[in-house]
């Protein structure tokens, strides 16, 4: 899968490799990073919530539930 960003820079979607290729030849789309997907068309809904560590306003996508090394960590040291 690849993101690409149409011409006029109005869309952005996600799509297979063979057609991506096809798009940026024929000069339909472009390449453009995952997370500018992810800002624009998948975290529409979502409202951005205050980071603890850093103290800004940023979307906020992990949950805060450890992670399987993190467990047998704290098994260790107990």
């Amino acid at each position: 899968m690849k993101t690409m960003k149409s011409i006029d820079g109005k869309r952005i979607f996600r799509v297979s490799d063979e057609i991506a290729s096809q798009l940026y030849q024929n000069g339909e789309g472009y390449y453009v990073t995952k997370s500018e997907w992810k800002e624009e068309v998948r975290d529409v809904n979502k409202e951005p919530a205050l980071n603890i560590d850093t103290g800004k306003l940023e979307m906020v996508t992990k949950s805060n539930k450890p992670s399987k090394a993190q467990k047998r960590q704290t098994r260790k040291t107990l």
